[in-house]
């Protein structure tokens, strides 16, 4: 009897100490985001800025504060405009997502866009060198 109990306690330690090997071999280690940008234009109708609806300013407020939100998450890198007016002025934000398909949703879910203020444009990126913030 006390053979069979050694056994079976041996063959217990042996799969707890075996276990986590397992799964870890199973387990594969996350993917490191891709890095996009996409290219932000006004339609023209807001090229002139007596043209700017009350309902325009809000959807730009939310359009911001989404913008801060994923600085916070982490997922913006950064994001900003030309000062340059009218037709020449355009925005730019780069951000990590997992695929071309999750880059594609963010960018199409930016209150500016669904809203029809700006149309955007998609291109996977890399960001070579970046300044470090004091």
């Amino acid at each position: 009897m006390k053979w069979h109990l050694l056994i079976a306690i041996g063959s217990a330690a042996l799969a707890i100490c075996g276990m986590p090997l397992h799964l870890a071999a199973q387990s594969p280690a996350p993917a490191k985001p891709k890095q996009f940008i996409y290219v932000l234009h006004l339609v023209p109708r807001l090229h002139a800025e007596a043209n700017w609806t009350a309902e325009d300013n809000a959807v730009l407020g939310r359009h911001f504060k989404r913008f801060q939100e994923a600085i916070a998450s982490g997922q913006l890198i950064l994001a900003g405009r030309t000062m340059e007016p009218g037709e020449k002025t355009f925005g730019i934000a780069i951000f990590e997502a997992a695929d071309e398909a999750a880059a594609r949703t963010f960018m199409e879910g930016d209150p500016a866009v669904t809203a029809g203020l700006m149309t955007a444009e998609l291109h996977p990126f890399a960001v070579a060198l970046q300044r470090k913030n004091p």
